[in-house]
C-alpha cells in the first residue's frame, strides 16, 4: 500500500468511528425520557400490623452428643509393594 491509500483507510475508519459514536448518543438521547413528578395528595393512610408469635420451628441437636453431622474418619488403606524396598528401589 501507498501512502494515499493508508491516509484514505485511517480517514475512512475515524470518520466510520465518529458517525458509530454519534449514533450511540441520538440512541441514547431518544430513549430516555423526561418525567414530570406526580402531583402530590395530602392523604394519610395508617396501618397497623401485629406480630406472629415466636415459635421454635425445630428441635436443636443435643450439644453434649457426638457430632452428628460430621462423617466418620476413615484411613486411607496402606499401599504396599513387595518388589520395592523402604527406599523406593
Amino acid at each position: 500500500m501507498n501512502m494515499a491509500s493508508t491516509r484514505l483507510v485511517r480517514r475512512v475508519s475515524a470518520a466510520v468511528g465518529g458517525a458509530a459514536i454519534l449514533a450511540m448518543i441520538g440512541f441514547t438521547a431518544s430513549c430516555s425520557t423526561e418525567s414530570e413528578a406526580p402531583e402530590e395528595s395530602p392523604t394519610t393512610t395508617t396501618t397497623t400490623t401485629t406480630e406472629p408469635s415466636l415459635s421454635p420451628t425445630e428441635k436443636a441437636p443435643d450439644p453434649n452428643a457426638p457430632g452428628l453431622f460430621t462423617p466418620p474418619v476413615k484411613a486411607p488403606q496402606p499401599t504396599l509393594n513387595p518388589n520395592r524396598d523402604d527406599y523406593g528401589q
